[in-house]
Formats: C-alpha cells, sequence, structure tokens
C-alpha cells in the first residue's frame, strides 16, 4: 500500500531525497499506522491519511531524534519524549483514527449491570 508518493514527499520537503530515504520513511510512517490503527487502513487509503502520512515521514527524515530544543552554551539537548524512531503526535493519532473510522474522543463505558445503577441525589443550596 502506498501512503504516499516519493516525489510528494520531496515536494514537501523541497530539498532531494534518494529513493532509500523516501522508502523509508514510507515504510516507518506505514509501520507506526499499523500499530496504531491495525487493519484498519484500506487500499487505497481513506481521505485524510495521506496528509498525517506526510507529516510525519517529512518529520521522520528533518529530525529523526526527535529534538525539542537545542542549546549551545553547555550542551544542553531536550527531546520530546523518551521514545526514539516514529511516533505519532497526539494530533496525528487523531486525525488518523478519525480518517478510518475510529473514534477519537475520550469516551466512558460501564460494565455494571443495567439494574445496578446508584442512587441518584440531587443537592439544592438551602
Amino acid at each position: 500500500m502506498d501512503l504516499f508518493s516519493p516525489n510528494e514527499l520531496r515536494t514537501l520537503l523541497g530539498r532531494a531525497l534518494t529513493d532509500e530515504e523516501c522508502s523509508l520513511a514510507h515504510d516507518l510512517t506505514a509501520d507506526a499506522f499499523y500499530g496504531e490503527v491495525g487493519e484498519r487502513l484500506t487500499d487505497p487509503p481513506q481521505r485524510g491519511v495521506k496528509s498525517v502520512a506526510l507529516a510525519v515521514a517529512a518529520r521522520t527524515l528533518t529530525n529523526p531524534g526527535g529534538v525539542r530544543s537545542e542549546q549551545a552554551g553547555g550542551m544542553l539537548v531536550s527531546y520530546a519524549d523518551a521514545q526514539t524512531g516514529v511516533a505519532l503526535s497526539e494530533d496525528e493519532r487523531r486525525r488518523l483514527r478519525r480518517a478510518v473510522g475510529m473514534a477519537t474522543g475520550a469516551s466512558s463505558l460501564s460494565i455494571a449491570p443495567e439494574d445496578a445503577e446508584p442512587p441518584v441525589t440531587v443537592w439544592r443550596a438551602l
């Protein structure tokens, strides 16, 4: 399955990339996507998947270590998180899940029997 073409990635980044760089970025992005949404990705991918895939692949090539900030004096480097490699941001995860038809928001699930509802108390000011 092609999430994006090498030329689309080259155009987005505005620089020359080897076929190997494009292939690696694509494979790492696809792997991260399958880890998040599994087999819900279709071939061709659903609308909205390509924009997330290109953003993830571009970041993979421009900032592979996940550096958040650097400081020259004292050599201070901070990273986005403890993970290395391709990790989806919360926004990318939400957009990907929405594109493949998965729930994206928080939800509540009760496993209690239907007849075991807690008593309701209404508090009123005196």
